[in-house]
């Protein structure tokens, strides 16, 4: 049977009636959201985004409105955008896009004059000022607030959605797997070892394949498969970007992998060696290993994110290598690949049933190499899932020369 990545009208209608039942506790007529992941999330049209404004206007009365540029209006439909659309011929235009949407929806009970009659509409945080500014010119007959409605909606996963996040996190797992075998075949070979960059190329190549080999309407997203590959000194910087540099024997080196089905992330990090580990190696791989163990333990419906963060982390103090720490425990994932709920000291959010989380302590030694294991995790009401499953032990990340 082939995978579909497209969600149905159900989804989406589900998806709807959610976010309108926090307007209506919020106590606001309409939400409006020009963010790319917003878009796709409330309509399922999925774009590339740009200069010129793609929007989603939804009211507590049930209507939802998407306003696109003509040119992108037959890619809406065939994608079965789950809305009433309004298209525009251009951008800037004559008539700005923001007055065209305004023009649609203006409900004919309101004075576009009377300040005491306007709605209350809110507005997704991510909106740039610039068309901050164009909407409220627009929507003289509203009183404009920032809102968090839709970005709560998106915490906690539908079914639909968690499975698309399982085959991400299948398809991850075998790009792991075609990343150690492509080493470890040019071990035996004998001749040269892959370099970073060749290493990241060949993953990408791997996931998206086998999309297109095993599913059907591939949704293109921001991000369709691949991720960071970095060794020794490189990878020292969390994000380090992928070099020419070429894998050598002693070598500590990360895949930092991921892909999105249907618009939906997952991550998957592992970290080995090239060879015999040396003390410190196997030192800093096991101080990682056992601050992720410690997150999969511990995650879990109920807990505040910061105390998640604390839990996992202080294994990697406790091992007396703090010092090592850049960056938290982890972050949400969805239509982002990284998005809130944050895994931090500042974030109280209480984790619950249904999201996803990544778990990814790390330390970082300068000069010599980053250490970092992560996976996916569905949060549940009894603990949490890893979605990743490829080893994380030391002895099964290593190559042997």
């Amino acid at each position: 049977m082939v995978f579909t990545q497209r969600l149905g009208s159900d989804f989406f209608e589900s998806v709807q009636q959610g976010v309108i039942e926090r307007l209506r506790q919020a106590g606001l007529d309409a939400v409006v959201t020009a963010d790319p992941e917003d878009v796709a999330y409330l309509t399922g049209f999925f774009h590339h985004p740009g200069e010129r404004p793609v929007v989603v206007w939804l009211e507590a009365s049930g209507r939802c409105v998407l306003l696109l540029p003509v040119l992108e209006r037959e890619h809406a439909e065939s994608q079965s955008a789950h809305a009433e659309l309004v298209d525009y011929p251009e951008f800037p235009g004559v008539v700005s896009p923001w007055d065209v949407l305004a023009e649609r929806v203006r409900p004919a009970t309101v004075s576009s004059s009377s300040a005491t009659a306007r709605l209350r509409v809110g507005h997704s945080t991510t909106i740039s000022y610039e068309r901050l500014v164009a909407a409220t010119r627009a929507f003289s007959f509203a009183a404009l607030e920032p809102t968090d409605v839709i970005l709560r909606s998106r915490f906690i996963k539908q079914p639909g959605e968690v499975e698309l996040h399982r085959e991400a996190a299948r398809i991850t797992d075998r790009m792991l797997d075609a990343g150690v075998r492509l080493v470890r075949d040019a071990v035996v070979a004998g001749g040269q070892m892959p370099s970073e960059a060749e290493l990241a190329a060949h993953v990408g190549r791997i996931g998206t394949g086998i999309m297109y080999d095993e599913h059907a309407d591939v949704v293109v997203g921001s991000f369709l498969a691949g991720g960071l590959v970095y060794s020794g000194a490189n990878s020292s910087k969390p994000h380090g970007l992928p070099s020419s540099y070429r894998l050598r024997p002693g070598d500590t080196f990360m895949l930092s992998l991921g892909c999105a089905v249907g618009g939906r992330f997952v991550e998957g990090e592992r970290t080995f060696v090239m060879g015999e580990p040396t003390a410190s190696q196997i030192r800093y791989h096991d101080a990682i290993y056992e601050a992720q163990k410690r997150g999969r333990e511990t995650i879990r419906a109920g807990l505040e994110c910061r105390e998640a963060n604390e839990l996992c982390l202080d294994v990697i103090r406790d091992a007396g290598l703090g010092e090592y720490i850049l960056h938290r425990q982890g972050h949400g994932i969805g239509l982002g690949m990284h998005e809130p709920p944050w895994l931090e000291a500042g974030d109280a959010t209480v984790l619950e049933a249904g999201m996803v989380v990544s778990n990814e302590p790390g330390i970082y030694v300068t000069g010599h190499a980053g250490y970092r294991i992560s996976d996916s995790m569905l949060v549940t009401a009894e603990g949490a899932e890893p979605l990743t499953s490829f080893p994380r032990r030391l002895d099964d990340c290593l190559i042997e020369l």
